[in-house]
């Protein structure tokens, strides 16, 4: 902007003195005379100054021309000269508004247009580090991968434009799913341009798509230096790439290493749950239960859940269940009523057989946050403070048609996944599964409910009445209830989800 305003004082200045000058040469009296073959002229002094201007141009067309005419000379002697250059220039200038043309079409989408001007462009300026880049991009617009590759390939043996062909060629492996040749040729660009963050990004997808998982952890230092990645970000994500190089950790195989980068993904994630709950199994190897344990309870101040109450429950297998109820309040105590909390309780004190105990654990979770799990345990209460089969079905028939509550989701595509991974088995996104409510719970369809006789125990054919025998009474385990199963009788509706269904046992 300054510099804008300083040429425009510039120029005005310079025109003000010519205007004083010429003012002060028409005021001035006397001039030039002339004499020339008996003739005599005598110019003013403006006269004079518009007459030398004249003068210079026309000396310096004088001496254009003959350059122009020494250089048209020698162009007929078979030499390179100044005329051949001048047809150059103008050869270099509609080649590159060729490629200009070219880009602009290309950007447009009008595909055949943009290899036209391509290879118009490449005619005129034969300069293919400048042009091939257009042209490949062009038949990849028009569909004609074959052309596509072959100029990739031209790019790659020049130096200057070698990434911009590896890249290309890199791409096209992609769109043909030939995602090995892909992953080599992701390494070869980075290698040539360790900074370029698409790349880099490319690079790890494949790397965790093929579970290379220590490459990835390399790829993902290389974005943390670069600067492409956030230093909490870097930690998570390297956390769940070394929970991954530690998995199957409990198998009799397991080395002394998967332990450790279960135990490092840890330390590098404490909030991450199977991070956690693998460090504490891992722990528990070692026999270093107050490790698990501490690791455990940083988690569960987190985040509550299943899986680490499992694990928790791994470092003492042998208690009994009232020293397991007492044990457990190391966690149960730090968010008491988290619904997590509170059905984990209803759980443990239903093993332990004190019922009215598990009832109170679960509070209000029935009616205000009940899912599948909660009602299977309502229904394990029911049945152990003796109440009749119609009311434990009651219970099973609101089970069946729950939603399950939390589940590992995709944040990416919201697919609804078995278990914890590092990548989704839907989209194949890396780090976006996390423990929530799905946006559309999954609930028991229409065969589930035809399916409740089979669960709960054949219905009574009310025509022909048998008498009911009295039985022993039954063991209540944790969340699974166990109850005689008799085929259906054809002549009996199967029990529909609106209505509580009344089931007796038949002998």
């Amino acid at each position: 902007m300054l510099w804008s305003l300083l040429k425009i004082l510039v120029f005005v200045a310079i025109i003000g003195l010519l205007a004083m000058g010429a003012i002060f040469l028409m005021d001035t009296s006397g001039g030039v005379q002339i004499t020339a073959m008996g003739t005599e002229v005598t110019l003013s002094p403006l006269q004079s100054v518009i007459a030398l201007g004249v003068f210079v141009v026309v000396i310096w067309l004088f001496f254009k021309l003959l350059t122009l005419l020494i250089a048209t000379l020698h162009f007929l002697n078979g030499d390179e000269t100044a005329l051949s250059r001048y047809f150059d220039r103008s050869r270099e200038q509609r080649g590159y508004q060729a490629l200009s043309d070219g880009l602009m079409a290309l950007a447009s989408g009008e595909g055949r247009v943009a290899m036209n001007k391509a290879h118009k462009a490449e005619k005129l300026l034969n300069k293919p580090e400048l042009t091939n880049l257009l042209v490949a991009q062009a038949a990849e617009m028009n569909g004609d991968t074959k052309k596509a590759s072959e100029t990739y390939k031209k790019l790659v043996t020049n130096n200057a434009t070698r990434f911009v062909g590896v890249r290309g060629i890199m791409k096209q492996k992609l769109a043909e799913g030939d995602d090995d040749t892909a992953r080599k040729l992701a390494e070869k660009a980075l290698a040539i341009k360790p900074r370029h963050a698409e790349t880099q990004d490319i690079l790890l997808g494949l790397q965790t798509k093929s579970q290379d998982w220590t490459g990835a952890r390399s790829t993902l230092t290389a974005k943390l230096k670069a600067g492409h990645l956030p230093r909490d970000v870097y930690k998570r994500r390297d956390a769940v790439l070394a929970l991954s190089e530690a998995k199957d950790i409990l198998d009799e195989n397991a080395t002394v290493e998967q332990r450790e980068h279960a135990i490092e993904a840890n330390r590098l994630s404490p909030d991450l749950v199977p991070a956690a709950a693998m460090a504490a199994r891992a722990y528990i190897e070692k026999g270093k239960p107050r490790a698990a344990t501490k690791i455990l309870k940083k988690a569960w101040e987190v985040q509550p859940h299943p899986d680490l109450a499992h694990a928790f429950a791994e470092i003492a297998p042998d208690e009994t269940p009232a020293q397991r109820i007492t044990r457990f309040t190391a966690l149960t105590r730090i968010h008491p009523e988290n619904p997590e909390t509170r059905l984990i309780l209803a759980e443990l004190n239903i093993v332990a057989e004190d019922f009215p105990e598990a009832r109170r654990a679960l509070g209000d979770v029935v009616e205000k946050q009940a899912d599948a799990r909660a009602y299977t345990l309502m229904a394990a209460i029911e049945r152990g403070e003796g109440a009749s089969d119609a009311v434990v079905q009651g219970w099973l028939a609101k089970a069946l048609n729950a939603p399950r509550g939390p589940q590992w989701v995709c944040d990416n595509c919201h697919d609804i996944q078995p278990e914890w991974g590092p990548v989704c088995q839907n989209c194949g996104s890396f780090d976006t599964l996390s423990w929530q409510t799905p946006q559309t719970p999954e609930i028991a369809t229409a065969t589930g409910v035809h399916m409740l006789p089979l669960i709960v125990g054949a219905l009574e054919d009310k025509a022909e009445p048998e008498p009911e025998v009295e039985e022993p009474e039954e063991t209540v385990e944790p969340e699974v209830i166990e109850m005689e199963a008799e085929p259906v009788r054809p002549d009996v509706e199967p029990v529909q989800p609106d209505v509580e269904p009344v089931v007796e046992k038949q002998t």
